[in-house]
């Protein structure tokens, strides 16, 4: 009886994982929806979903606090609950990081720019790999997991290409010099998006396997 309840509290921890991890998608979504056309509301639409965020995460901590003290898991429960509240830790800065980019949209001056440089194709990578990474640790997915580590590689080679693409645009007119600072702080802000997805992936990892490569690198030095 008492394994039943602390399963069906296990199962409500997957869906308020699966809900965080929309609510990243949405404000990453939001707020590239606000750099690319220019939309104020998308700005409003990120912030309210950071505040979200960050509410989703004292709610799971408040649940995994509860399976800790109340149920006494055994040493795998205990990895997946310990995963849960350090992947929570990640999401909630996917969420600051997307209202950051919002945040600087609303000091953009409106520029065709924004469409040739390679910002949307960041975004939509970062998405993918948030996505995954939360679907990973709800499947107990290994492979996905390990996928998403390995996207990042996709996501760090947009980023090089985007700073690129800015050093091109600030060589042809020094007049986009305060633009393009901009645009690679929205960059930046993607790559790191990307970092924490890894990290994510990494802790999922840890969850299924009880290793941590990172930790254990560390450990070894």
């Amino acid at each position: 009886m008492v394994r039943n309840r602390f399963d069906l509290q296990l199962e409500q921890l997957d869906v308020e994982m699966i809900k965080m991890g929309a609510l990243c998608e949405e404000a990453i979504s939001a707020a590239i929806k606000a750099f690319l056309q220019s939309d104020e509301t998308a700005v409003a639409v990120a912030t309210e979903k950071e505040s979200d965020i960050d509410r989703k995460e004292r709610d799971i901590e408040a649940l995994c606090m509860r399976l800790l003290l109340q149920q006494q898991p055994v040493a795998k429960d205990l990895r997946l609950i310990s995963s849960a509240l350090k992947m929570i830790s990640d999401m909630e800065r996917i969420g600051d990081q997307a209202a950051d980019i919002a945040e600087i949209t609303q000091f953009l001056k409106d520029n065709d720019t924004k469409s040739k440089v390679h910002i949307r194709d960041m975004a939509a990578a970062a998405i993918k790999m948030v996505t995954e990474s939360v679907d990973s640790f709800v499947n107990k997915d290994l492979r996905l997991a390990k996928s998403v580590m390995e996207y990042d590689d996709v996501l760090d080679n947009l980023f090089i290409e985007v700073k690129q693409e800015i050093t091109d645009l600030i060589s042809r007119d020094k007049a986009n010099g305060e633009f393009c600072i901009d645009l690679i702080m929205i960059a930046k802000y993607l790559e790191r998006i990307g970092d924490h997805a890894t990290n994510i992936a990494e802790w999922v990892e840890y969850s299924i396997t009880g290793i941590h490569v990172k930790m254990e690198m560390e450990e070894g030095n």
